[in-house]
């Protein structure tokens, strides 16, 4: 029955897919969806691309281990994607599109600083690529895990069998399948996380029940301040866990849905819809890892699949099946998101920038089709590693992309005198100080390595900029265009 359920889920996506390729008519369709998304979609897509498998496995498992400590957390992700949508979503949909349309963040970089060389697009599609590979394994992990829990497949089988499922109907159907079958998973994404830990505990005694059972297992889980071992929160680790939201204003495949929502009017519904279906999926991910831990013997191997371990523990099989579905929709929701960035960036960023700029149409639409089996493959070859971790990996990319991009954008749409040296330097430096952050370790060395990625970022966009060439008064005026469009 759990077979049968995946079997027809999976048809429906693939039929989204194809009925989304006849809609494909230009790369601005096949990237952006020709900029005609309404407030639903484009809210549900961003949060559904956004959350990835890390929402039902990651955070779950994150949420058993910590227990309280899991809110800091939640939290710092939902104010970041209330302030992402309050600050960037209607800037960058007018500015992308007033300078010359631009279809990707390495293109917008390029128009809004006039870089005539296209080296700031190709910087920046270098890391879209290096972090997206990062990105795109964690959700064929994820698959991995899944379909190994639940069907008992190798895992290493079961990656490729999820990987053929997401680059299907991302090769063929474009941004439009991508947003239109977001919509669906990430409905069913926020019913299971609803369901399933209020169903779990009703089993247990309900709230004061589960309570009562965490408590008797280790008491401290109870509390935000301490760790599980009843030592003291540290303030390296909490702003760790806060600094997640920081990384939203840099996440190419959550801003490509504030360029293609239809009109910046949309924007304050889309918000509304987008913070709910965040908050609630947030305390509902952190639920099921709290109710695991009074509900679930002592000894689960690996903490990631507990969402799996309690479904298969409480419901009939064709019920599970449809709640295990919304982690096959949690990882193609993501994982299809990443494939288009990535693919985008290669066709528009690259191929056309570099080689063809007399490129047509329908040959940058096929040149994205193909890159998006060629990330695949090596996405595929990177999640082969069966002790990788979910929540690890999209930390890693997370952070990348936040600080690379985040700082750049922000001041790019907020201060006219950013320069394109500043840009530049902005993302360099950000990006290269995630990456070696990382292999740092100790004192301060432990702090998520996006706080001193987006610090460093900013300093260097504001000493550069102020010490290069000011931009032009062409870039001038269409920022003060932009300025008034925006208020209008």
């Amino acid at each position: 029955m759990i077979t049968f359920t995946f079997v027809i889920y999976l048809v429906l996506m693939l039929g989204i897919g194809l009925y989304a390729y006849r809609r494909t008519q230009d790369l601005s369709d096949y990237i952006l969806g020709g900029r005609n998304l309404g407030p639903l979609p484009s809210a549900l897509s961003a949060g559904a691309s956004d959350m990835s498998g890390w929402l039902l496995m990651g955070l779950p498992g994150y949420a058993m281990a910590a227990g309280f400590g899991s809110f800091w957390l939640a939290g710092g992700l939902l104010v970041g994607t209330w302030l992402n949508w309050l600050l960037v979503a209607q800037r960058l949909r007018v500015y992308s599109f007033r300078a010359e349309n631009s279809l990707t963040l390495p293109a917008f970089f390029e128009k809004r600083f006039e870089d005539s060389g296209h080296g700031l697009r190709v910087v920046s599609a270098i890391f879209i690529l290096i972090f997206f590979l990062f990105y795109t394994s964690s959700g064929l992990v994820a698959g991995g895990k899944l379909f190994e829990t639940v069907f008992g497949f190798q895992y290493e089988i079961a990656v490729i069998i999820g990987a053929v499922a997401v680059i299907s109907y991302t090769m063929f159907g474009g941004f439009l399948a991508v947003s239109w079958t977001d919509v669906v998973q990430g409905l069913l994404m926020v019913g299971a996380l609803l369901i399933v830990p209020l169903v779990a505990m009703g089993e247990i005694g309900g709230l004061s029940g589960t309570l009562s059972a965490i408590e008797a297992k280790n008491p401290e889980l109870l509390n935000m301040f301490t760790e599980a071992d009843g030592s003291s929160i540290t303030l390296i680790g909490t702003l760790s866990l806060l600094g997640w939201g920081l990384g939203y204003f840099g996440q190419p495949h959550v801003l490509a849905r504030f360029k293609g929502i239809k009109s910046k009017d949309a924007v304050p519904s889309a918000r509304r819809i987008a913070v709910l279906w965040t908050g609630v999926s947030m305390i509902g991910a952190c639920l099921i890892g709290l109710v695991a831990i009074g509900y679930l013997p002592d000894g689960l191997g690996d903490s990631e699949t507990v969402f799996m371990v309690l479904v298969d523990a409480i419901f009939h099989p064709v019920v599970a099946g449809i709640l295990l579905a919304a982690i096959l929709a949690a990882i193609m929701s993501t994982a299809d998101s990443q494939l288009l960035v990535s693919s985008s960036a290669l066709a528009e960023d690259f191929y056309k920038a570099l080689f063809n700029k007399e490129a047509s149409q329908e040959k940058l639409v096929m040149v994205g089709r193909l890159a998006v089996v060629g990330i695949a493959i090596i996405a595929t070859a990177l999640a082969m590693d069966k002790d990788s971790k979910v929540l690890a990996l999209v930390s890693y990319a997370w952070a990348g992309f936040g600080a690379a991009f985040g700082p750049a954008l922000i001041l790019s749409l907020y201060w006219k005198k950013m320069t394109k040296a500043g840009a530049y330097a902005g993302i360099i430096v950000g990006g290269v100080t995630v990456v070696v952050w990382k292999q740092l370790s100790g004192g301060w060395f432990d702090l998520y390595e996006i706080i001193p990625g987006i610090l460093f970022s900013f300093i260097a966009i504001l000493i550069v900029s102020k010490i290069s060439t000011p931009p032009s008064d062409n870039v001038q005026t269409l920022f003060d265009e932009v300025e008034a469009e925006v208020k209008s």
